[in-house]
């Protein structure tokens, strides 16, 4: 079949011209294009890729008799070869041997040697068979460099890549055509990670160069690259270079051109076959030829992700190919997956099938769990943890959620899930501009009317907590007003959801009722609700009476609440937090800033430090502890922040409260904190989502019971695996060659928090246990189906951290010590004279891998693997100095 091109370019007005062919005669033109993959830093030299080269037969078929330039040319392709880009012996080179009819096949060939003609008006190709879509756009590559214009200025073509702007630059006999890829616009549509910390970025360059020799094309010259790196870690990066030449080799006679009056007309007399097509690119289905099915590819990997091996590399890996595996299946595979699978892997292999996000594997999971059973209860939550944690969540997911919402639901706690989950899809979908959309308006109306709707504690603890993930304007007013609720659950969720918005929506009103809360205007507050007030009015552009009168405060508070502020001061301007400028200000001020108001003694603290600070990213963590005056832990919060590139992600925090625990030790309770019913409990926040809380013990009679039992054992905060990054797209190359980019992040994680308490020794340690692995991998492939060439980069680590806070309260000042365990790894906690410090370990393991591969449908195949493991060498992260001498108080003897 032929092929026609007939652009979807309206008329270009002003009378811009383009090239113009000479009648009878054939311009001989010599083409090839090729494309090189390899990472970002690697050379041309070791690319994998191939090359396609060919002779190109142009000549007039007909000009417009009112206008010379509305021309209909005919184009041929002949003399097809396709090699290698690099240099290699035979026994590595899969084309050696091989001709182009070998590769492509005889139909195949066939049809790309087949004329086809272009419409070519004021120098734009307006363009159109049967052809598979890759020979389709390998002839549309060719016709895209026919088109030009001959003077500078900008303009909108539509070619192979795309709909596109274009810039040219004309001088004399040679033009510049300089395409704005990031902005094209193309068929192909992909999808990312929203947050830019975890995401990837693509740039992307395109120059062509066209020498003119009597009106006509004598060469074109292009080249486009498009560089794709993980925004943590430039370094894993892939480069995609494509080229392309055409070069006239001579003009010999040739047919003469046909009369017509229009391009219609002479068409149908040359052949009425001929059918009009676009120029924009065809969609064009890769499939994964040689990949094994669902079934066995878990029969596979199965076992390596069992939960006692959570926290290695491998676990990460597998995950990540087992999502790409359930990407490709139908709901019918996952279920027999599902089905027989072992009861320890079933829960990773829930994450993996929620996190695969495909119409199949949502109807696939939704009827394997039964929310109205009670048993299923671990694989309910990570099914939601994995749908709050989702990289690119769609309106089918959130009216998934609503939908359990609505039915029956066995288990309270999952219910609170299943709301809490909804808040985190919300904030995802309104971030990506769908907050209009009927199932986000929905859920919104009822987030929001939730808490006034019930009078039971928990239920309104639930709603402010998905009001805290989804961070929607409307929430503040309603936030602002529970802050000053008399149940302190209230009022601590409210103030640190406030916490959690842009400081542009902490308004007057908002500040107002912070101080009120703080100082304790209306009523009296927990000390664990006041210095929240405190960190927001801190992080929220304070005016300066603000921070006077907080600072005034200090001295006359409860004794460690008196330290705890003293710190947090004394954190920000170490820090140069941005709130440092007016408390320097304010502190010039000796009323304020004086030696009775700075020298308060007590053993809560807040301290900010930095884990990395890079080009890339920068990581940072803070550790605020909150005692009441009996010595006993009130709140411990540990953050940890990744900024990138004015991106900002709050990576992980987990907050242990404590409260009514004075009576173990006959002590007395602090101002307002009389009446506290006991109570212990964890909270975890993970990449920007809020889970359900985690109780220890609530009540008197449930503490005492659980006192002797209480081995400090830690319990499980959220535990799975998490696609940390997701980024797939297409970008089709003006050669009309496609790339598929696809980069991926898979996390193992297992969090988990305890306490202890010794009445016989007077002491209660509390601990923060933090496992995980990272792969990151990086994947580009061009498939021309008859062959096919890629590069993976990919990077991996484990990482352990445990924190743990020892205290004594047998006297006061009581003391306390925060260590790490120093058999964990990689990281320890060392002591040396100075200070206490977290150091990374020599040997942790740090690993890139490089694999480039070709292959062709034969079978022949040609793979590069290259790999280097990384010594991360020591880096210290220092406590403050009072730490350090009273972990050698605690463990007197012992070190």
């Amino acid at each position: 079949l032929h092929l026609f091109w007939k652009s979807l370019f309206c008329v270009v007005s002003g009378g811009v011209r383009g090239p113009r062919l000479s009648n009878g005669q054939l311009y001989k033109f010599s083409y090839s294009t090729e494309v090189l993959l390899d990472r970002a830093r690697g050379s041309a030299e070791g690319s994998a890729g191939y090359r396609i080269s060919s002779s190109v037969d142009i000549n007039l078929v007909w000009r417009n008799p009112s206008s010379k330039d509305d021309q209909l040319l005919k184009l041929m392709i002949r003399d097809v070869k396709i090699e290698g880009v690099t240099p290699r012996p035979d026994k590595a080179n899969i084309f050696s041997g091989s001709t182009s009819q070998r590769i492509l096949g005889k139909s195949n060939l066939a049809m790309l040697q087949a004329p086809f003609l272009v419409h070519l008006k004021l120098g734009k190709v307006r363009e159109s068979g049967n052809e598979p879509a890759v020979i389709r756009n390998i002839k549309r590559g060719v016709a895209s460099l026919l088109q030009l214009q001959l003077t500078s200025g900008k303009v909108e073509e539509v070619d192979v890549s795309g709909k596109c702007p274009v810039e040219y630059k004309a001088e004399k006999d040679r033009i510049t055509r300089i395409k704005m890829l990031d902005s094209c616009k193309t068929v192909e549509t992909g999808f990312t990670t929203h947050n830019q910390v975890l995401g990837v970025k693509t740039k992307s360059s395109s120059v062509t160069e066209f020498t003119l020799q009597e009106g006509f094309i004598k060469s074109v010259v292009s080249e486009e690259t498009h560089v794709t790196s993980v925004n943590a870690r430039h370094r894993t990066a892939t480069k995609v270079v494509s080229r392309q030449a055409l070069v006239l080799v001579k003009k010999q006679a040739g047919p003469q051109e046909t009369a017509g009056k229009d391009v219609a007309g002479v068409i149908k007399s040359l052949d009425p076959k001929f059918v009009t097509i676009a120029l924009s690119p065809s969609k064009a289905r890769s499939q994964c030829r040689g990949c094994p099915s669902l079934w066995q590819h878990w029969q596979a990997i199965g076992k390596d992700l069992e939960p006692e091996r959570l926290s290695k590399a491998t676990v990460p890996r597998n995950f990540l190919s087992l999502v790409q595996s359930l990407r490709r299946a139908t709901k019918e595979e996952i279920l027999k997956v599902l089905m027989n699978c072992s009861k320890t892997a079933l829960p990773q292999l829930v994450d993996a099938v929620t996190s695969a996000q495909t119409p199949a594997s949502l109807e696939a999971i939704l009827q394997f769990l039964d929310f109205s059973k009670a048993q299923d209860l671990i694989l309910q939550e990570r099914f939601l943890y994995a749908s709050g944690l989702a990289s690119h969540p769609n309106e089918k997911m959130l009216e998934a959620l609503l939908g359990v919402w609505k039915g029956k639901i066995a288990n309270n706690d999952i219910r609170e899930s299943v709301m809490i989950i909804m808040g985190a899809l919300v904030r995802k979908l309104c971030q990506k501009g769908g907050c209009e959309l009927p199932t986000v308006v929905e859920v919104k109306k009822l987030i929001l009317e939730g808490p006034d709707r019930t009078k039971e504690e928990s239920e309104v603890q639930m709603y402010l907590l998905a009001l805290k993930n989804a961070l929607i304007p409307e929430a503040i007013p309603l936030l602002t007003r529970y802050c000053e609720s008399e149940v302190g659950a209230y009022s601590i969720i409210s103030i640190t959801a406030l916490q959690r918005y842009d400081s542009a929506h902490i308004n007057e009103e908002v500040k107002c009722m912070l101080n009120r809360v703080y100082h304790q205007n209306k009523r009296v507050f927990e000390k664990n609700v006041r210095v929240a007030a405190a960190d927001v009015i801190f992080s929220s552009n304070p005016s300066y009476m603000e921070v006077k009168n907080l600072l005034l405060s200090i001295g006359h508070l409860p004794h460690e609440m008196n330290k705890y502020m003293l710190s947090k001061v004394q954190d920000i301007l170490n820090f140069e937090m941005p709130a440092s400028k007016m408390i320097r200000r304010v502190m010039k001020d000796t009323i304020v800033h004086n030696y009775d108001r700075f020298a308060k003694l007590g053993s809560s603290s807040a301290f900010s430090g930095y884990i990395a600070r890079g080009m890339d990213v920068t990581s940072t963590y803070s550790l605020d502890i909150l005692y009441s005056g009996s010595g006993v832990l009130r709140r411990s919060n540990m953050n940890i922040f990744a900024l990138s590139n004015g991106a900002h992600l709050h990576g992980l925090q987990v907050v242990i409260e404590a409260q009514g625990l004075e009576s173990l030790i006959a002590a007395t309770s602090d101002e307002g904190e009389e009446d506290l019913e006991s109570f212990a409990g964890m909270s975890a926040l993970l990449f920007d989502v809020q889970l359900r809380p985690v109780t220890f013990f609530k009540g008197y009679s449930d503490l005492m019971s659980k006192m002797f039992s209480l081995s400090g054992d830690p319990i499980s905060v959220v535990k799975g695996l998490i696609l940390l990054a997701d980024h797939s797209e297409v970008i089709q190359l003006q050669s009309g060659l496609k790339a598929s980019i696809e980069f991926q992040g898979g996390l193992a994680i297992d969090i988990s928090g305890g306490m202890e308490f010794s009445l016989w020794y007077r002491e209660s340690k509390t601990s923060v246990n933090n496992r995980g692995a990272l792969v990151v991998n990086g994947n580009v492939t061009v498939d021309m189906d008859f062959a096919r060439a890629g590069v993976e980069v990919s990077f991996e680590t484990e990482a352990s951290l445990d924190f743990i806070t020892t205290v004594q309260f047998s006297e006061y000042p009581f003391l306390v010590c925060m260590q790490m365990d120093k058999a964990t790894f990689p990281f320890r906690w060392v002591q040396n004279p100075l200070f206490l410090a977290l150091t990374k370990d020599h040997n942790v393991p740090c690993k890139e891998l490089l694999t480039k591969y070709e292959g062709l449908p034969s079978g022949k195949s040609f793979i590069s693997r290259k790999g280097r493991r990384e010594l991360v060498s020591g880096s210290e992260f220092p406590l403050h100095q009072e730490n350090s001498n009273m972990c050698k108080k605690v463990f007197e003897g012992s070190w």
